[in-house]
């Protein structure tokens, strides 16, 4: 079989397992069933097992990764349908969306290099609070390895989409908006798809905090790097 056809099966595969795990995430509304947990895990089993190198699986579903800029700035689109919800609160959003990116951005960055990792770790988690196609861009400035940046943003978002609600009835957070915000700022594309869960309002400023925050992040990641390591 050569690598063509090999590449072109693993994308047919990939497709596959991913519809079937959302019908089976419908069905049961489960954490370790939903599509951006189960399908990993699954097409990793498979490649272990079938011993296929990421290089094969890569080859024909590339395209698959590109989809992710389209499909990040589809959320633009109800987000200018509520401009209104934008122009009453824009003091508070700027305000929370400069605050959470540089607090996600200095966190990861310190709390690394408390555990002694490597830079190059660090640099990837540095960008880790942002979807993953301004993840990519901002870490290319940054000199964090893609590979470990997409790991990265697809463990935080699962893990803060997972927690979040917990989080907020510890905190005793219920407005609306305040949960939008954090989901769009902690746990980018996972966290707004819950926040569509919990209301329209709340999925709207989960995408503007999303997408703010990724633009922001590529543009201050230059003066991040610099700050953090060539002046370290």
């Amino acid at each position: 079989m050569n690598d063509f056809v090999l590449s072109v099966l693993c994308l047919a595969a990939t497709l596959l397992i991913y519809f079937a795990n959302k019908r089976l995430y419908r069905r049961w509304h489960r954490l370790l069933l939903m599509p951006l947990v189960m399908t990993p895990m699954v097409l990793v089993a498979l490649l272990v097992v079938t011993h296929i190198s990421w290089q094969d699986y890569i080859g024909e579903s590339r395209w698959l990764l590109w989809l992710l800029g389209p499909a990040t700035l589809a959320f633009a689109v109800p987000v200018y349908e509520n401009t209104a919800i934008i122009r009453r609160h824009w003091l508070s959003l700027t305000a929370g969306v400069i605050t959470a990116t540089l607090v996600a951005i200095c966190s990861s960055v310190w709390l690394a290099r408390l555990l002694t990792l490597p830079e190059e770790i660090q640099r990837s988690l540095a960008v880790r609070s942002i979807t993953t196609p301004f993840a990519l861009a901002a870490a290319e400035q940054l000199g964090g390895k893609p590979d470990l940046v997409a790991l990265f943003v697809v463990i935080t978002g699962v893990f803060g989409m997972a927690v979040g609600d917990l989080l907020f009835l510890r905190l005793a957070i219920k407005q609306g908006m305040a949960k939008g915000a954090g989901f769009g700022a902690a746990s980018h594309g996972a966290g707004t798809a819950r926040a569509y869960e919990l209301g329209p309002q709340e999925g709207v400023v989960s995408s503007l905090v999303m997408m703010l925050s990724g633009v922001l992040t590529v543009i201050i990641a230059p003066i991040v790097g610099h700050i953090m390591w060539v002046s370290a």
